[in-house]
């Protein structure tokens, strides 16, 4: 059973399209706030989003989240924290 079985793909679509939304204004602000585990929810999201064969516009991550950047370190604000 999937976490979004019963979700509509509508909002599917529109939960992923607000954390890019979320990141893209962090990247502009030169904020922190969006951190992990907006990361996995949104990865979780284009899987299930590909596998009803939707389409979404790519996330851009910042580099304190792309893979390997400190094993993906939690943000909270400007202070990182382990």
């Amino acid at each position: 059973m999937s976490e979004f079985e019963g979700l509509s793909d509508h909002f599917i679509l529109r939960m992923h399209e607000f954390i890019r939304q979320e990141v893209q204004a962090d990247r502009l602000a030169g904020a922190r706030f969006v951190g992990l585990p907006a990361r996995l929810r949104a990865e979780a999201l284009a899987r299930e989003i590909e596998r009803r064969g939707l389409f979404c516009t790519a996330i851009d991550w910042p580099q304190h989240l792309e893979p390997g950047a400190d094993k993906y370190a939690l943000t909270i604000g400007h202070r990182k924290t382990i």
